[in-house]
């Protein structure tokens, strides 16, 4: 049994449906330019669905604070600490995240490149930003009542005056 299949006895087969042929080279210019600009708008979709992926994931991060409880535990303050810290990390990043879906007529690390996009990113890992501070907020983690900054305070004179 020889696993080598003659190309010829398949040669005569019809291509399966949906199948589009391979064309020849010489393609013309304007069926080019509409790949191209097609291309170039699947680049930009691609963009907006990374500027928006953080508040995607908005929800499954509240509900995971929501299961890690209100107390200060070391489970509970991972899970801040990695909420907190992912923001800062995906805005260092920016540019080199959004480079793959730069237009070919701009320069992929400038930050005017796809500046909606990016500011729509921003916003989204803000978003993420404040739930975090939200969390710690309500774990007591965060200086809020004015019984935090009492070291702070400076005591007045008394108004009575002591006569001897």
């Amino acid at each position: 049994m020889s696993a080598v299949v003659e190309v010829s006895k398949w040669k005569h087969l019809p291509p399966p449906p949906g199948f589009a042929s391979v064309v020849s080279s010489s393609k013309s210019s304007k069926s080019t330019a509409a790949s191209t600009a097609s291309y170039e708008e699947l680049k930009a979709k691609r963009a907006w669905d990374l500027a928006f992926s953080p508040a995607k994931s908005l929800p499954m991060q509240a509900f995971m604070l929501y299961m890690s409880g209100g107390g200060v535990q070391i489970f509970s303050m991972g899970i801040v600490f990695m909420l907190l810290s992912s923001p800062f990390k995906n805005l260092a990043s920016i540019n080199s995240a959004f480079a793959p879906f730069a237009p070919a007529s701009a320069s992929p690390k400038s930050f005017t490149t796809l500046l909606l996009q990016k500011m729509a990113y921003i916003l989204c890992n803000l978003l993420t930003l404040a739930l975090g501070l939200w969390k710690c907020r309500s774990m007591g983690l965060l200086p809020t009542g004015t019984g935090d900054w009492l070291a702070f305070e400076t005591r007045g004179q008394p108004p009575e005056q002591i006569l001897i």
